[in-house]
Order: C-alpha cells, then structure tokens, then sequence
C-alpha cells in the first residue's frame, strides 16, 4: 500500500539496508563512482561500518587486497564502465562471494556477459533495486545531469545520452517509491513531451514491474522545462541551503570550504545533510538573519551552561569564541561547522554587495516595469551603477544584466547592447545564449506578469500588503503551477496527459524539471507540502521535486550556453 509519506531518502536508504542487511556475516561493499554518491546521501560510514561492513571500497580501485574470507555486496549502475570492471572482478575474484544489486534494469546481454566470466561461482546472487538518483532531502532528488539540449536543434531536441539517464532515472525513482502515475506535461517543451511519451511507454511496456496497488487517486507525474522560468537560478538566494550553492556550491551534500582563510583541516570539506545534521534539518530553509540567531542563540546557550561572560555581538566573535573553547566544538557536534559557514557567507555579503545586488535583482523579477515601461529608467540607472562599482564581481554584473535583458528584452528603449559592452567579452556572450535559450519567443508563460488581469492584480495587492522582505520577493514559476495543479485547473491545453488522464485533485504529484531544479524550488515543494498538512490536520498533499540536476546561477548559464552552442 503507498506510504503516507513519499521521500527519496527513504526509498534509497531502504534499498542500501536490505542490501547490508541480506548478507550476513562480515562483508565489504564495492560501489562505482555513481553509487559512492548514492549512499553517501543517506548513509553515513559510521552507519555502514555498524552492520559487519568490514570495508567501502570502489570496484574500480586498482591492487585492492585479497579477503576470501569477506563477502562482497556490490552495487553498482548497469552502465558498460561498471560492467566491465565487473567482470575483470569475477575472472579473478578477491572475496569468497558476491551479492551483486545493479540500481536500475540490467540488459540481457550483459547478464550473461558475468554469468560467463564467473567460472568459479562466486556470484550467489544478482538483484536489481532501482535506486538510480541522488536523494538530496526528503522531497528532492537530483541525477546530476547537465546539458540535456543537443546544441543549437531547433526545434529543441534532448542530447541522447542526458535523454536516456533522465528516463532510466526517473523510472528508477517512480520503482524506488512504488508509483505508477498519470503523466502531465507541458505542451511547448519539445523535450518535455518526449521524455513524458518516453516514461509512459516504458510503464506500459514495463507493466509487471509497475504493478502497484491502485489508490484512489493516482499520483501525478507533471514534466516541466527550465527554460519557462530563467529568473529563479539567476537571484541571489537568502535561505541557508540555497544560499550556500549559490556562494560556494554544494556537490552531493558536500561543501568545499578548502579556500576558506585560516580555516581548520577538519572543515575544509564538510557534509550539509538534513539527515545526519539536525541543526541543518531545522535551519535549511530559514532566511540568512534567522540562520545567524540560531546559531548566536546555541552560543549564547553554551556561555550559560559554562558561566562564560565574554561578549559575542557578530559572526566573527562567533569563530573566536570557538577558537579559544575546543570544549564547545565537543558539546555542539555539527554547530560549529555551521559558524565557519556563515562566516563566510557574511563575508561575501559584505565584500561583494550583495545586498544592493540582490534589491535590484528582486525589482527586476517582481517589480512594475514590464514591457509597457513603468520605472525603466530608474532600474536601467541602478543597474548601471552596480555594474560600474568595484566590489560588485563580474558574475553578479553578468547576473544583473541577464535578469534586465529578460525583463526588458521586447522594451522600445531597452539598452540590453549598452550593458552588455560594459561585460568582459565572454560574460557578455552569456546573455545573447540566454535570450536564445530562455528568452520571450520561447517561453510560454506569463514569466512577468505583463499579460493576465490576475497576475497584475496579484502584483497590486502585494504592493498595498507590503512586503517583510525586499530581499525574498521572488516566487518561483512552479509555485504558480502546482497551485493550479493542486486546485485542479491546470489547464489541460498547457499541460496534456498521457493516456490516462484525471479529473480529481490530486494528493501526490512528483514533479520532474528538465533542465534542472533549483533549492528554491525545494524549499517551495516542502513549504507548499506543510502548509496542506497544517490545512487538513493530516498528510494533506505529498510533494517531491525531481530536475536533471539542481543549479546556482553559474551551472545555469552554463546549461544555457551549451543548449544554443555556445
């Protein structure tokens, strides 16, 4: 029967304790260099070690020692690297026995490829468990995928090799959490349609494999492209999780802190896991301010409990604070990662402007001046200013003059050439790639609000509310969409079905972005998935958002250029 509760984490870490588990006795664990990144979402080494794993090795680690008295459980994807390093395993094996699990479907061929090359019968089983994707948190996951257009197609078209991860890992996914869902798409994404007609055949055609008892509802599967909303990856970010990739970057939960000053060895590399760090858990989503009182408060906590009076007012007292008392390092576990964190991030506030960057960023995206005019001239005069001012750097001038050239791309008077004349050469070439990737001609959404009655009305009504924040304006695209979705008048025109279509509210929708997902727009998914729980007392709706990969403004021009063959 469906959970109550849909997350990816669950489903992957399911996967790896059966797998642990099913093996008795002392073992080692052989993964590939995708699946090192699977389980390290969700297991710690710690944990691993705890159930008879003797060793976590990678299969493609050259002179490994000979151990036949250890069972091998590996895991590993079914591609031809890994295979192949597979069988090479089995013609001369190191351990008595091997309990192999593939994370997705395994090809005949190959099958017997390692039937024939395990001539000693060391293979006591061969599994697959469809655990093929990055589970990040609870509600996203990711397949670190980019560059999904074949350069310069037009219409668009997939780049074959992103278009076959994408559905081998999204079916993987719809297995890991046991759901056979009605496909939703949107209708002017070439590349949507395709992978949605691609994931309903493979369904189809994979019937045995998608038996699921039934719900009342079906869940949705609703495929989104990028490219409908440039403007989400392009902001300033403000809450903790997305605020550290878009200033340092964050890789399969780990952040590199390495060109940190003066910072200590055990932090040049940390994990930011919602499942191994409870002050993470709690804090991932809270805007920066919050974020610095949280932890001010956990000091302030600390002083108490030691009757330490020292004075602690900012951030770098903070770090001082840590440096002179290794005691509260001990006490708070992963707290005091969370300052060297925050520290750095105060720093780039401050060194790089990122305030005044981020107050035109959010006017850009939000304010009144759309392609009728309005304060034009003021924001064009703002821009010019930041672009011209020393601290600001060359990625957020290249940022600012993105989101004008989006915003004002079809305004009489736009000076999208000026601007881009005052970019380094190869920054100037972004903005050209990104109006040919994501510009007005392609879009098929309302991205400003400049056509529909009710988007100016909502824009209106938020002027008279006023506004907490100037710095968080901003919603995603996607909230506007999964509203419609979850109300039941989405339309249909926009976002056909496949097959089976469905004319009841949904209660569970999984939401894959091609072109890649954002934090943002997992901080929204969680939100939105609360905020119905609070509403109906209960599970309400279940969310989870999927995308190729998840971006920060760099990783997405990036995708942009690569599309339009730049």
């Amino acid at each position: 029967m469906p959970a109550t509760k849909l997350s990816v984490v669950q489903a992957m870490r399911d996967y790896v304790t059966k797998m642990i588990s099913d093996t008795s006795g002392m073992k080692i664990l052989l993964l590939d260099k995708d699946t090192t990144g699977f389980v390290s979402m969700v297991y710690t080494q710690s944990e691993i070690l705890a159930k008879e794993v003797y060793l976590v090795e990678r299969l493609d680690t050259a002179n490994r020692e000979r151990m036949q008295h250890l069972r091998a459980v590996v895991f590993v994807r079914p591609t031809a690297e890994s295979v192949n390093a597979l069988v090479q395993e089995l013609k001369v094996p190191k351990y008595g026995q091997y309990h192999v699990y593939f994370s997705n479907t395994l090809d005949a061929g190959e099958l017997e490829r390692l039937a024939d090359a395990d001539a000693l019968e060391v293979v006591k089983e061969v599994q697959e468990f469809y655990g093929d994707f990055v589970a990040i948190n609870a509600a996203l996951f990711s397949l670190n995928q980019t560059r999904c257009a074949a350069p310069a197609a037009a219409p668009a078209a997939w780049e074959p090799r992103v278009l076959e991860r994408s559905l081998s890992g999204l079916l993987s996914t719809l297995l890991a959490l046991r759901r056979r869902p009605v496909v939703r798409f949107q209708k002017s994404s070439p590349l949507c349609r395709r992978l949605a007609h691609d994931v309903h055949a493979a369904m189809k055609a994979e019937g045995s494999l998608f038996d699921f008892r039934r719900a009342d509802v079906p869940p949705v599967l609703l495929i989104v492209d990028r490219r409908d909303d440039p403007v989400t990856p392009l902001l300033t970010q403000w809450t903790y999780q997305a605020m550290v990739h878009e200033l340092m970057g964050i890789a399969n939960n780990r952040v590199d802190l390495s060109g940190v000053p003066d910072v200590r060895a055990e932090l040049r590399e940390i994990v930011l896991s919602a499942e191994q760090d409870s002050f993470f858990a709690a804090n991932m989503y809270r805007n920066f301010g919050d974020i610095c009182m949280a932890i001010k408060k956990f000091v302030d906590d600390f002083q108490q409990h030691t009757k330490n009076s020292q004075n602690i007012e900012s951030i770098d007292d903070m770090k001082r604070f840590i440096e002179d008392y290794p005691q509260f390092r001990q006490m708070s576990g992963a707290v005091s990662k969370h300052v060297t964190v925050v520290g750095e991030l105060s720093r780039a506030v401050d060194a790089y402007s990122l305030l005044e960057v981020s107050e035109v960023e959010q006017e850009l995206a939000c304010g009144g001046g759309g392609a009728g005019g309005g304060d034009h001239a003021s924001v064009l005069a703002r821009i010019r200013q930041l672009v011209a001012a020393p601290r600001v750097r060359d990625r957020d001038r290249l940022r600012l003059v993105c989101l004008y050239a989006l915003r004002y791309e079809r305004h009489a008077s736009n000076d999208v050439a000026g601007l881009r004349a005052a970019l380094p050469p190869h920054d100037a070439a972004f903005v050209d790639a990104l109006l040919g990737y994501a510009g007005h001609a392609v879009r098929s959404s309302d991205l400003f609000g400049n056509k529909s009655i009710s988007a100016f009305a909502k824009k209106a009504l938020k002027g008279l509310k006023g506004v907490t924040n100037i710095y968080t304006q901003h919603q995603p695209l996607l909230a506007e969409t999964l509203d419609q979705l979850l109300k039941g008048k989405l339309r249909e025109g926009a976002f056909p079905f496949v097959g089976t279509s469905l004319r009841d509210r949904p209660a569970e929708v999984i939401v894959f972005m091609v072109g890649g997902a954002t934090y943002q727009e997992g901080r929204l998914v969680d939100e939105l998935q609360r905020n119905a729980a609070t509403a109906a007392g209960g599970p309400g709706v279940r969310l989870i958002l999927g995308g190729t990969t998840v971006h920060n403004a760099t990783s997405f021009l990036d995708e942009a250029a690569a599309s339009v063959g730049k």
